[in-house]
């Protein structure tokens, strides 16, 4: 082979894994961008409530198979709906600096392909969980998809201020799903867990949307920050941080028999009071003016539901 030859041979190889490395990009750049339409942050933290509505259910630890199928059924569904809500909001996504980057308004998916994606996803997650755990989970899920996508999605986030209140109710789906799994029913316990979650989103939304209201604002979406007072926001964030606390402390006695006990409750009423006194801290810089650092409430609410769930797990298995 003559050095001509040889230099051409090497620049074709070149060439070559130069398109091969740009194709793999491209292939990466289209999974990542469907990826994002669901939100994985999202999910992962309302998987954190499946688990121990699971192990309550169970008095311990249920099985492998239960356990991760239940998960991969709730992974599929909460993504289905947060594909939904990303194609059905895709209009005021643009509108909002928070959300210009989402793959339907960068035009990294076409509609078209984003609903084909959600009802995919969809599908195969109630499938998954009407052949691996029950009929009745199976039914949650389906029911929480529907009521996210489009009563909350479609309805009342455009349309009333109590938006975060209704929209609670797919939000803590997944702990009565997460029980309907193992038991096929349902019972107080899982009635109490999912009230503690439904009540807990609503200071720990509200802490967000005070830190986005601009967006909300420009996108005509009645955010209770962007059509009432800060200081109102900061009073019903207080109130309702009580209420989650008070509902948490209930699953001690309608859950004894489940093995819940004081290893849950005093966590729960410490948790509980940093829960509260955060949600007071943010009511004072509200009255006092100036930067009223929302987000301190919003992270230290992800870290109060994370660890009283925590709680859960450890009092039901010890």
């Amino acid at each position: 082979m003559t050095a001509l030859s040889e230099r051409s041979a090497a620049a074709s190889r070149r060439e070559s894994t130069r398109s091969s490395t740009g194709r793999t990009a491209v292939v990466r750049r289209r999974v990542l961008a469907f990826v994002g339409l669901t939100k994985p942050r999202i999910i992962e933290l309302l998987l954190v409530t499946t688990v121990p509505a699971m192990m309550l259910a169970d008095r311990g630890w249920p099985s492998l198979s239960l356990l991760l199928f239940t998960l991969l059924g709730g992974t599929l569904a909460a993504g289905a709906a947060n594909v939904f809500n990303c194609y059905f909001d895709r209009d005021i996504d643009k509108l909002m600096q928070r959300t210009q980057k989402r793959p339907l308004v960068t035009g990294e998916v076409t509609p078209r392909a984003a609903l084909i994606f959600g009802i995919v996803l969809t599908v195969t997650s109630i499938a998954l969980l009407l052949a691996t755990t029950t009929v009745l989970a199976a039914a949650l899920a389906a029911g929480a998809i529907f009521y996210y996508a489009v009563l909350y999605t479609m309805v009342f986030k455009r349309h009333t201020r109590r938006s975060t209140e209704w929209g609670g109710v797919p939000g803590a789906a997944p702990v009565l799903i997460g029980w309907a799994a193992v038991t096929g029913s349902l019972d107080w316990p899982a009635v109490v867990v999912f009230g503690i979650v439904f009540a807990w989103q609503m200071p720990h939304f509200w802490a967000l949307a005070l830190r986005f209201k601009d967006d909300y604002a420009r996108a005509d979406v009645p955010m209770l920050p962007v059509v009432t007072s800060e200081l109102s926001v900061g009073r019903q964030s207080v109130a309702w941080a009580y209420v989650t606390v008070a509902v948490s402390l209930l699953l001690w006695p309608v859950a004894t028999d489940y093995g819940i006990g004081l290893g849950y409750t005093v966590p729960a009423v410490l948790l509980g009071a940093w829960f509260v006194l955060e949600s007071h801290r943010l009511l004072g810089r509200i009255k006092r003016g100036g930067d009223i650092k929302s987000m301190s409430l919003f992270h230290v609410s992800i870290s109060y539901l994370s660890l009283l769930m925590v709680a859960i797990i450890v009092d039901a298995i010890v």
